[in-house]
């Protein structure tokens, strides 16, 4: 998914958060730092959020449940897949891909993952941490390969990946 389809999707989920919410157009203008004339727009699709918009409103509604379910992962995770297009994203505890994912490849213990919302790939260990995300599945799979290969080095070497 690229930026422009992010903005538009999030644009258009902004009044259901809203109401999901509870909130009315004043508070919510409020919350985001924006007018409330520019939220009555952006919810009768006058016109788009900005991109710094967007990212408020998804790092502040983060747990909304019809947020994630419109982009089938963390709306934060998300953001910054987007902004950073090369999946160098920190290593971080997941939920481990039950719902919005299917397994793709294996390798010792890595695995890659695919999203069934957006498409995007992420490599995730055996404790469920992520290590990789990206929309390009080539280049998933050589970064997968790469994991593989230093933990097949490491167990040579006796060298574990995790510190007990």
């Amino acid at each position: 998914m690229e930026k422009e389809e992010f903005v538009y999707l999030i644009s258009e989920k902004m009044k259901l958060v809203r109401t999901e919410q509870g909130f009315s157009q004043d508070k919510m203008s409020e919350i985001l730092g924006i007018s409330k004339k520019t939220l009555v727009q952006i919810e009768k699709r006058r016109t788009e959020a900005n991109w710094t918009i967007v990212v408020a409103f998804c790092a502040l509604f983060n747990h909304s449940q019809l947020l994630i379910s419109s982009i089938g992962d963390n709306p934060v995770d998300f953001v910054q897949l987007i902004a950073s297009k090369n999946g160098g994203m920190p290593k971080e505890k997941t939920l481990g891909g039950k719902i919005w994912w299917k397994e793709i490849e294996y390798r010792g213990e890595f695995r890659l993952q695919q999203n069934l919302i957006s498409n995007h790939y992420r490599i995730l260990d055996q404790y469920d941490y992520r290590w990789h995300s990206s929309f390009n599945k080539e280049e998933s799979l050589s970064r997968l390969n790469e994991l593989h290969a230093v933990e097949t080095i490491e167990i040579d070497k006796g060298i574990g990946i995790y510190e007990e």
